[in-house]
């Protein structure tokens, strides 16, 4: 089969398409005749050496992929069967033609949406559906500040918060990426790179601040992110796009807001922790997508790149142009 590939870590131009060994399912496990993955910038972390996948999964790029079952390993449960339409939550390997997935982290393809829709729905919504009620414990009428607000995760998030009833508001680096989160549902944007955020935050909420920050640039935003939390309030950081480095006296600020921090990773928790999340997705969030739901979710697809153009969609990622999800298209053929 084909896959998405890197010989040694470095930038976009060290990717290409290579034919590898077709995997097969083990126990519990579902074979994928993927369709359709999609960028995150984990992606681009581990082509740059400095992410590497979790032990024992696939060392091929791709953290979510959308397709059809075409295997069955022993000790699958009978929840599949060949040819269901499924999107898969990964640790690895999802820029390839063919996929293996514990059967507890493949979610149906929700009708009306396609396998490219699809394909954009598994890493972001999870790990904004995690972030907001599994770590940060959303409540109703709560106000949620979503950095990176055009990001995959941030379109998620705004939705997600707007189905929890709570209150979205987002920062992003260009007026385009911002009005693309008002539609999205967002009651407020900020413009990073021209606007203190933390201002126009205070402002928002009345002096008050926010109860739940999504953060995933880390450390140049550390003294806004505590100057604009409510008091009780938490941070929950996902990223460190910025670094993580802090200088300064974050304690006793925390400490003044009576604040707490949370972090959190997706790819490296355990397959019961995932199984919980997806099952709790599937109940939750998963009937929304579908047409006529109200209120309807909708992925947001920026971009559409076919696999032999994999080059090009990491460079548009690393340059963060993209609003939403940047997709990658398996060819239609497999070998």
């Amino acid at each position: 089969m084909l896959a998405a590939h890197f010989d040694s870590p470095g930038g976009p131009e060290n990717l290409y398409v290579k034919e590898v060994m077709k995997p097969r399912p083990g126990e519990g496990e579902v074979l994928v005749k993927v369709s359709a993955s999609a960028l995150n910038r984990a992606d681009l972390l581990q082509r740059r050496g400095k992410y590497p996948p979790p032990k024992g999964a696939s060392d091929i790029l791709g953290l979510e992929a959308a397709g059809s079952v075409a295997g069955l390993g022993p000790g699958c449960t009978g929840r599949w069967k060949i040819g269901d339409a499924v999107m898969a939550l990964l640790s690895g390997g999802g820029q390839a033609e063919y996929v293996t997935v514990p059967e507890g982290h493949l979610m149906p393809v929700p009708k009306d949406i396609t396998f490219i829709q699809a394909a954009a729905i598994p890493e972001a919504w999870l790990t904004a559906f995690q972030l907001l009620h599994f770590v940060g414990k959303i409540q109703k009428g709560e106000t949620v500040l979503i950095h990176a607000g055009a990001s995959g995760v941030g379109m998620a998030a705004i939705q997600l918060v707007r189905l929890a009833n709570a209150i979205p508001i987002v920062t992003a680096g260009t007026q385009e990426k911002l009005k693309a989160t008002t539609n999205a549902g967002a009651a407020a944007g900020f413009n990073y790179k021209n606007e203190d955020f933390c201002e126009k935050v205070l402002a928002f909420t009345q002096g008050s601040g926010v109860d739940i920050i999504l953060d995933c640039v880390g450390g140049s935003y550390w003294e806004k992110n505590l100057s604009c939390l409510r008091t009780d309030g938490r941070w929950v950081i996902y990223g460190l796009l910025s670094g993580g480095e802090v200088h300064g006296d974050l304690l006793a600020r925390l400490l003044s807001k009576r604040g707490s921090i949370h972090t959190s990773l997706l790819r490296s928790r355990d397959k019961e922790y995932k199984e919980q999340l997806v099952k709790a997705f599937i109940e939750n969030v998963l009937p929304y997508f579908s047409e006529g739901a109200s209120p309807h979710l909708q992925p947001l697809v920026d971009s559409i790149y076919p696999l032999h153009e994999i080059v090009e969609a990491h460079r548009k990622m690393e340059e963060s142009k993209n609003i939403g999800k940047i997709v990658i298209e398996m060819p239609l053929k497999s070998p």
